[in-house]
């Protein structure tokens, strides 16, 4: 049997754009031979020198970023970083599909259907991994470049260095062989030397169903 390709995803439980290219990423788990590997990455750190530069409502969505992250990376520093995938799961399903916004008692759901300690909600307003989230967003960031964010997927490129790219972008997340045709594509262009971006407005937004 072949080992499988090992794909490295970065998430903020924040963003819903990410969470739908979660979703893409499991289902093409399924029919495709690879296996994800999560990892927290940030957008409160990833716009912290900017935040003068951003709108005040996005200031305000960037300061309720902090609590969701810090409980992740404290997960996985506490509890190993094969726990990050069901927590993710259990975090996006309660921040976006059901509404319920990073709150604390959101995260605690979360936190108790991945069988984790709620204990690490102690985590939620300074944690001493504060360094390894950083360490772990610019783990992310270093791969693919300064001008995007989240999510960041990277795999294994025929030279045995790791291409790495930005989303995609979709909504909502293909279902089945389109999720494998679409995995497929975005492999192809992401692997031709000088290919940056293939980019159209987006006309709709997050579909969770």
């Amino acid at each position: 049997m072949s080992e499988k390709t090992p794909v490295d995803f970065w998430f903020d439980p924040m963003c819903p754009w990410a969470w739908m290219t979660s979703r893409w990423i499991l289902e093409v788990e399924k029919i495709r031979d690879i296996e994800v590997r999560w990892h927290v990455m940030s957008l409160a750190v990833l716009n912290e020198d900017k935040y003068d530069e951003i709108p005040p409502e996005y200031q305000e969505m960037l300061s309720q970023a902090w609590g969701p992250v810090r409980v992740a990376i404290a997960a996985e520093q506490e509890h190993g970083s094969e726990v990050l995938g069901a927590l993710y799961t259990e975090l996006g399903t309660r921040i976006h599909n059901r509404g319920e916004g990073p709150t604390k008692e959101a995260v605690k759901g979360a936190l108790e259907a991945a069988n984790l300690p709620v204990t690490l909600l102690d985590h939620w307003d300074e944690t001493p991994y504060d360094d390894r989230l950083r360490a772990s967003h610019q783990e992310g960031i270093d791969k693919v470049g300064e001008d995007v964010g989240t999510p960041v997927i990277a795999v294994p490129g025929a030279d045995g260095e790791q291409i790495a790219f930005f989303g995609p972008v979709v909504t909502p997340a293909p279902k089945g062989e389109e999720a494998g045709k679409l995995w497929d594509g975005t492999l192809l262009v992401a692997s031709v030397p000088g290919f940056y971006e293939i980019k159209r407005t987006r006309t709709a937004g997050p579909s969770f169903e």
